[in-house]
């Protein structure tokens, strides 16, 4: 064993490409086990689910599951039903936050809920919480069962905290990684912790996992809160503005409202309340938030995330995995620039 700890920053460009290639031959297997559980006789629940599952997103939180088993050397197979289950519980909230949120961009591709409409969008979301549940039980741990079972609970926790944080211009920055901590990072522990109960580890390497899971979810939400203010629809894989139209106080507009003057807050207010949502306003508020440098601080605070995620395997001896799930940080943190 080491405790080397690694520092964020590589000559080349960070790539998902090793872990990508690692995990490669696994999630062949997972894949099939979400085409296999996905379908119903009810023909809309594939073809909706599908539209989602199969829209190009990188299957990251299963992807973890896997790597984390290959980090710990697990010979089994239980961790492709986990995995998938971990997709399925994702895929289901993303489909209930199109809902809420009213987007009409989901990886690039027209949201299910502006396809099929928002009753069929919540039900099919619903009937994938439920295959994973199946899924769960089938693996027959009743500690899988409470990891998974708790990021559920806790990640509607913070999309209901989300919701009623939103258009408050009081937010602090406190309750805005209390909400990222539950709605994204939870599901990204989760998916890494359970890779150590299906390989019987020590409780100490289940919560190393669980840290490399959590501190990469925030950085990683971090970055994405901060690219709506510095990237493109064609980037980002939703519009440019979504937040900001929604009122979401995200921490680019808590930094820039708490340092900007009298003008400039009143500005923030006004847009949070949802009047000011034009083209035009959308642009001075990304003047704003670069000038106020509170996209600069976002990035540091996932950098920093990020290297708290990296030195979390330090425990974990040197490999491919481990090299791999480090240079996944780096590229996460890296896509904003």
């Amino acid at each position: 064993m080491n405790a080397t700890i690694h520092r964020i920053g590589r000559d080349a460009e960070p790539s998902l490409d090793p872990l990508i290639a690692l995990v490669a031959a696994d999630m062949n297997l997972v894949n099939q086990v979400i085409l296999d559980r996905m379908q119903s006789q009810i023909p809309l629940i594939p073809e909706l689910a599908g539209h989602l599952i199969a829209g190009g997103g990188k299957r990251m939180r299963p992807m973890l599951t896997v790597a984390s088993a290959k980090l710990l050397g697990y010979p089994g197979n239980r961790h492709h039903k986990l995995a998938a289950t971990v997709e399925f519980i994702h895929t289901a909230t993303l489909l209930h936050d199109d809902v809420v949120d009213g987007s009409d961009l989901r990886r690039g591709k027209r949201t299910a809920n502006l396809i099929w409409g928002n009753p069929a969008s919540v039900l099919v979301g619903d009937f994938l919480f439920s295959r994973s549940f199946e899924l769960m039980v089938e693996d027959g741990s009743l500690k899988v069962l409470k990891i998974l079972s708790n990021a559920s609970a806790v990640i509607a926790e913070g999309e209901v905290n989300q919701l009623t944080a939103a258009r408050r211009i009081d937010l602090g920055e406190e309750r805005y990684l209390e909400i990222i901590n539950a709605k994204t990072a939870a599901l990204f522990a989760a998916a890494c912790r359970i890779a150590a109960v299906v390989a019987e580890r020590p409780e100490a390497e289940e919560a190393a996992l669980d840290a490399y899971g959590r501190n990469l979810g925030i950085a990683f939400q971090l970055v994405d809160d901060a690219i709506d203010y510095v990237s493109d629809a064609g980037t980002m894989g939703k519009d440019a503005g979504d937040d900001f139209r929604e009122g979401k106080m995200t921490l680019p507009v808590i930094l820039a409202y708490s340092r900007g003057n009298d003008e400039d807050r009143a500005f923030w207010k006004e847009a949070v309340l949802g009047r000011r949502v034009s083209d035009a306003d959308f642009a001075h508020a990304v003047s704003l938030v670069q000038s106020s440098r509170a996209v600069d601080d976002t990035l540091a605070r996932a950098r920093h995330y990020g290297q708290r995620a990296i030195d979390s395997l330090g425990m974990f001896p040197g490999s491919a995995a481990k090299d791999a799930m480090i240079e996944a940080v780096e590229f996460a943190v890296a896509r904003a620039y």
